[in-house]
């Protein structure tokens, strides 16, 4: 199987033509895959398209890529967004690593009141840009053609709000139905984790107020890390991605 790049600034291509890719996706051929001239990758946008193509030149400054196919595939609907709440250690990016495999539309880091890590300063520019250089290598591992985006810190507040666009669930131990028994209604979607401690009482009252519904994941309690790429693959069954 072709290796996958990303050039966000592809802009367009057609069968034929010539796809230049630079910078540190170009050494990444070169140096790392060790790509040689004739092999086969792939190279999208984020933005839907890619590039299947041959190379026909490459060096660790630049690759150029002959193009083959050229397909542009339509982002899906309704979307899926994560609203992962910040965790200690490293479950905050096992969680939207996974996510971004299984099919997560955006990621939203959220801090919650029991988030025992905390991106504040300096730590606040950092912790997004961390995140979103884990969404990106893990949309090129798993050939993803649309980039999670990943979007600013958000407050309990900040994602109520959300609600008024967003169908918003939040998984929750102790809630009455099963996410299993959720019924698409074509309203994107907004899946709530919170941290080790779980999501705070005044919490969910905020959410609840603004209209979120409170689901469950089965009968057992399943970390941080764990919990959102397991509720995404049961919303990915339901809206027929899988």
């Amino acid at each position: 199987m072709a290796n996958f790049y990303l050039l966000e600034e592809l802009a367009d291509a057609r069968a034929g033509g010539t796809v230049t890719v630079a910078g540190a996706e170009a050494k990444h051929i070169a140096t790392v895959a060790r790509t040689r001239v004739g092999e086969r990758l792939l190279v999208g946008n984020g933005r839907g398209l890619v590039v299947d193509g041959v190379v026909e030149q490459v060096t660790p400054a630049s690759v150029s890529v002959r193009a083959l196919q050229v397909e542009q595939t339509d982002a899906a609907s309704p979307r899926i967004l994560l609203a992962q709440a910040l965790a200690k250690g490293d479950r905050d990016e096992l969680a939207i690593q996974a996510a971004t495999e299984l099919g997560v539309d955006g990621v939203i880091p959220w801090q919650a009141e029991r988030s025992v890590s905390r991106w504040a300063g300096p730590k606040l520019d950092k912790g997004r840009e961390r995140w979103a250089t884990i969404v990106r290598e893990a949309a090129k591992q798993s050939m993803r053609p649309w980039l999670p985006a990943v979007a600013p810190l958000a407050t309990t507040k900040e994602l109520a709000g959300l609600g008024a666009r967003h169908r918003v669930l939040v998984l929750e131990p102790g809630a009455r139905h099963p996410i299993t028994s959720l019924t698409p209604d074509g309203r994107d979607l907004l899946l709530v984790v919170g941290p080790e401690g779980g999501v705070a009482p005044a919490e969910l009252e905020v959410l609840e107020a603004a209209g979120a519904e409170l689901v469950r994941l089965g009968d057992t309690v399943l970390r941080t890390s764990t919990a959102g790429p397991a509720a995404l693959a049961v919303l990915n069954a339901a809206l027929g991605r899988w």
